[in-house]
């Protein structure tokens, strides 16, 4: 018989009268009347062509056909019973699952290490994997399962995905603390404009408009040098008369590391919203709660909302 054309609830049935003999228990064990039972059991005998269970006074007793059955239905069944009960829960503390993040640099430097800190604690065996948030295939991974969760200003990821807001953070100029600007306590807007600067180009994110932001308000900047990336800001700048206009918990991340300071801004630039974005598959799953929950009370401040919301 095809499985295609079989009521794959008929095989409970079966299953529990292999257990219990007796249709009055089964009928209890799954809340069902006994003439449902007989009926489930009248169907499957037809669909398989066997009687499977002849009445003894023992009870009902399988033939050699529900017996040569019953231990590949009761794998079956009880492996797709393994496999519910693993997305209907996730306990941290033996969890040995793998979740892959992805994020900027800058997020690395700034979520891992409180990240990892913390999950030595809670759940010593799951482990992490970081991929970059700046790949083309980006939203196709996630949407597929391949990345769990993405961290900070992602404009890209739209519709299907959801979204929780961890914190607001300003923009700041960073520069090392021996450098001329950094001799007084305010930037005034011109030794700003005439400095030398580097431009961070972290393609996949939102930061980029900083620079749009500045050149809306009419401000030509000399850029001595442009970098893909964070990673090796915090080491030119320290060596150089570069400054850099960067997010402020990026910065304050290198400050002392690197001997360098920060000062505000000489004009206004809109602060940026960093979220954590997952796809909808992935929204009811316990344990992509679990870690969710662990990012939210890790890092979001006050002034965040803390619902979690579609896009």
């Amino acid at each position: 018989m095809e499985l295609a054309r079989l009521d794959l609830n008929l095989l409970l049935v079966f299953h529990h009268l292999l257990r219990e003999k007796r249709v009055s228990k089964v009928a209890v064990t799954l809340d069902m009347s006994q003439p449902a039972v007989s009926s489930a059991l009248g169907r499957l005998r037809i669909g398989l062509g066997d009687a499977l269970f002849l009445r003894t006074q023992r009870g009902m007793e399988p033939t050699p056909y529900a017996l040569q059955l019953a231990e590949p239905v009761s794998v079956a069944l009880d492996g797709l019973q393994q496999a519910l009960n693993v997305r209907a829960s996730f306990d941290p503390a033996i969890s040995e699952r793998l979740f892959t993040l992805a994020m900027t640099d800058v997020g690395e430097m700034y979520f891992l290490p409180v990240l990892m800190d913390a999950l030595t604690h809670s759940a010593p065996k799951v482990t992490l994997q970081v991929v970059s948030v700046t790949q083309s295939t980006l939203k196709d991974d996630m949407a597929s399962g391949r990345i769990d969760l993405a961290l900070g200003l992602l404009p890209q990821l739209q519709a299907g995905f959801f979204q929780q807001s961890l914190f607001r953070q300003a923009y700041v100029c960073l520069m090392r603390r021996a450098h001329p600007l950094a001799q007084k306590e305010r930037l005034a807007l011109k030794p700003f404009a005439l400095a030398q600067h580097v431009r961070i180009i972290a393609a996949g994110t939102g930061h980029g408009r900083v620079d749009a932001a500045l050149e809306k308000q009419g401000l030509q900047r000399l850029f001595r040098l442009t970098v893909p990336h964070y990673v090796a800001l915090g080491d030119v700048l320290s060596h150089s008369d570069l400054i850099a206009t960067v997010p402020e918990r990026f910065a304050q991340r290198v400050t002392t590391a690197f001997g360098l300071t920060t000062r505000s801004l000489p004009l206004k630039v809109e602060s940026s919203a960093i979220h954590q974005f997952w796809h909808a598959r992935l929204h009811k799953d316990p344990g992509h709660q679990w870690l969710r929950s662990q990012i939210a009370q890790l890092f979001s401040d006050d002034s965040a909302p803390q619902a979690e919301r579609s896009i």
